[in-house]
């Protein structure tokens, strides 16, 4: 059964520095960033508290029983994941998705720790340790950070970001999960309040294959996806001063025809190669030839960025079918 919930609603936490705001949305009411650091200061708390008031049916009874009490359970403590040799590549990205899950999602109104995209690699995985030893829920930006943490010790297993917007009822959605490519598949890790919005096993066959998948995990919400975001590879060397690149590609999906996408996200898994020196894998589609034709840069030459996509001239926006006459309007569906 569908969860939803009524008023506006616009869900930003992956881009939360872009929008410079101290009060974000969540699922229909504010969020803040907890900026102070831990333990949280007493405004923080206190404003932790006001926000369960206004979202639980109970909440002021239910209030007074918590902080009232001085016997509450001990909440486990997830164990940061660790492996033999003879650990499997899937077994290794299952184990960090496992983790990632038993810290659960966030919905206290605070996101606790502060991701600034514009950081350092170094910065951001001090960050990242921060949360093992904290064990406290987090939200998809967080959980991306965390991702690229646990995986610094698989050079075998590329990962980059993959942001999605989308729209239900007029309202905005956005969402991040960690992309990851190793031997000719992709796959992704992240946190979602949706099962099929994070964890992706490492089986797609192409950068298209698991954007579509996605793309059908949104229309079964009755969400339109909008644009993909896609940046590069992200170094596997944690003491890294560079910053991450957050979104390399810019693609308008509901602009462009199918083959236009998968056009564009070939190109994208090209440039990745590229920037890795590596052999660029042939095209899937039946008609491909046996070579790709376009040879690999040399060390001197730039790297190409994509241009914006939704600056070319594209097709008309498809017009997709309503999936239900169900007063859908009046609801917003979380994702």
């Amino acid at each position: 059964m569908l969860k939803a919930t009524v008023g506006s609603v616009e869900e930003r936490d992956e881009e939360q520095e872009e929008e410079g705001d101290e009060e974000l949305r969540d699922g229909g009411v504010p969020f803040y960033v907890n900026r102070g650091g831990l333990p949280v200061d007493e405004e923080t708390w206190e404003r932790m508290w006001r926000h369960v008031v206004r979202i639980h049916p109970s909440s002021e009874a239910l209030g007074r029983e918590i902080r009232g009490a001085t016997d509450l359970p001990k909440i486990p403590v997830p164990s940061v994941p660790t492996y033999q040799p003879t650990t499997t590549v899937p077994q290794h990205l299952e184990a960090i998705q496992k983790y990632i899950r038993d810290l659960q999602y966030n919905h206290t109104g605070t996101q606790f720790f502060e991701i600034k995209k514009s950081r350092s690699l170094t910065a951001l995985m001090d960050i990242a340790k921060e949360m093992t030893r904290e064990a406290l829920p987090i939200k998809c930006l967080e959980a991306v950070i965390l991702g690229i943490y646990l995986t610094n010790n698989m050079p075998g297993v590329e990962r980059f970001p993959l942001s999605f917007k989308s729209q239900f009822s007029g309202n905005h959605f956005r969402h991040i999960v960690l992309g990851l490519h190793s031997r000719g598949r992709f796959g992704a890790l992240g946190t979602s309040r949706r099962e099929d919005l994070m964890f992706k096993p490492l089986k797609y066959r192409t950068l298209m294959d698991l954007v579509q998948d996605f793309d059908g995990a949104y229309k079964g919400y009755w969400h339109t996806l909008h644009k993909v975001k896609i940046g590069q590879y992200v170094s596997h060397n944690p003491h890294s001063v560079a910053q991450i690149e957050w979104k390399h590609s810019i693609l308008d999906v509901d602009k462009l025809t199918k083959d236009e996408l998968r056009k564009e996200l070939e190109r994208h898994t090209r440039d990745m190669s590229l920037k890795l020196g590596k052999p660029v894998p042939p095209s899937p589609t039946k008609d491909r030839r046996n070579s790709m034709g376009s040879p690999l840069r040399g060390p001197s030459s730039p790297v190409r960025r994509i241009s914006r996509v939704e600056r070319r001239p594209s097709g008309e926006k498809k017009v997709l079918e309503p999936k239900s006459s169900a007063d859908l309007n009046g609801y917003q569906i979380r994702v």
